[in-house]
């Protein structure tokens, strides 16, 4: 039995209209094609490339119809419904962080402005460490950019109605690339080394999504992905959050982070990074999406 669509039910609250605005927060984002509607994106899903369309009719179901190739076999369906749950972070109750906002002078103004966003994950390990490692110490725009290098450069792609499709690389691709070919991408020789380090890694399975998730605590995955040479306190963090869906990441270092709290509270200067925890300690647990909302407010 295969198919060329099907639905995936939502959790309350959701709001995909929410999930698109974030998503659409750069003209050169190169993985996917958002619009007011929906959002297109090619994914892998087991050993073949597929092309796909997710829309909300309302936000009680997400729609999710093939493009191009073949339809899906059943085990693909069930894969690709397990990254799009990812993806959205759909197994996650928020009720009880809406129950927390109630009232909170802090947390509801956050809460009713973006009703209904998920944290937009990143399921792929590989994607998500990348992403953070370009990431570091530049403006958002010059990281997507080079995101958009990596991609050109080394990722597979596909054609459909005139427009072209990426999937970021595999960690596999970089096994014969230079520091100097990256560094050509204007990545820097730290990034550049970092990124073919995380690449053997996952390449000779010293490092997966899977082992991280089974790991026992938090402190187990910081001192695990900061092993490796180049990933600091904050990739780490970034990547429990985006990646691991862990709610209790919290990245204190970030500009962003600190930027935002600064602008909700009225400070004439960025808060100190005990500040910060001392702050967060009122609501253990969700960390992760006060940080995703705060930096909401910056756009």
């Amino acid at each position: 039995m295969s198919v060329s669509g099907f639905e995936l039910p939502l959790p309350s609250p959701f709001d995909f209209q929410q999930c698109l605005k974030y998503m659409a927060r750069s003209p050169i984002e190169c993985l996917y094609t958002a619009d007011s509607e929906g959002v297109n994106r090619l994914l892998r899903v087991g050993t073949s490339q597929r092309l796909i369309r997710l829309s909300c009719r309302n936000n009680n179901a997400m729609q999710i119809q093939l493009l191009r190739g073949d339809a899906l076999a059943i085990r693909e369906q069930e894969e690709l419904a397990r990254y799009i749950r990812d993806w959205f972070d759909l197994d996650r109750d928020l009720e009880p962080f809406m129950q927390l906002s109630k009232g909170d002078p802090f947390l509801w103004p956050l809460a009713e402005s973006f009703y209904g966003l998920r944290v937009v994950g990143i399921p792929d390990l590989f994607e998500a460490l990348c992403w953070a490692i370009v990431g570091q110490q530049v403006n958002l725009t010059f990281a997507y950019k080079l995101k958009q290098r990596l991609t050109e450069q080394y990722g597979e792609a596909a054609e459909w109605e005139g427009g072209t499709y990426r999937l970021f690389p595999t960690p596999e691709r970089f096994a014969n690339v230079t520091i100097d070919q990256l560094c050509s991408l204007q990545l820097t020789r730290n990034k550049a080394r970092t990124i073919i380090e995380v690449a053997s890694c996952m390449t000779n399975g010293d490092l997966r999504r899977e082992e991280l998730l089974t790991l026992p605590d938090p402190e187990s995955v910081d001192k695990r992905l900061t092993a490796i040479k180049g990933i600091g306190p904050w990739t780490a963090q970034y990547v429990r959050m985006r990646c691991l869906g862990d709610q209790t990441a919290l990245p204190i270092g970030d500009v962003g982070l600190q930027n935002a709290v600064k602008q909700m509270l009225g400070l004439d200067r960025k808060p100190t990074p005990r500040e910060l925890r001392d702050l967060f300690e009122q609501w253990p647990g969700w960390e992760s999406y006060i940080t995703f909302y705060l930096w909401r407010t910056l756009y």
